[in-house]
């Protein structure tokens, strides 16, 4: 797969910190930046799916964000 070079901006908290992670793991930055936007955008996709899911059990079973407080304090049994 062909790689493209791109710069980007990070504090040196934040860098050094990603530094002391790669040496850790015995990776390069540019390793442990790939894995975690893949880890970042595999988590985004599976909460939208999930965001998703659940807005279509709550259209079925007619909840609103008005009668959310009340669904689930019918459901807990208060």
């Amino acid at each position: 797969m062909a790689t493209t070079t791109i710069n980007i901006s990070l504090s040196k908290q934040l860098l050094d910190e990603a530094d002391r992670v790669a040496e850790k793991e015995y990776r390069n930055r540019s390793e442990l930046i790939r894995e975690a936007l893949r880890s970042y955008i595999l988590t985004r996709q599976n909460l939208d799916s999930l965001y998703g899911y659940s807005a279509l059990q709550a259209r079925k079973k007619r909840v609103t964000v008005k009668s959310l407080d009340r669904v689930i304090a019918d459901y807990r049994g208060r």
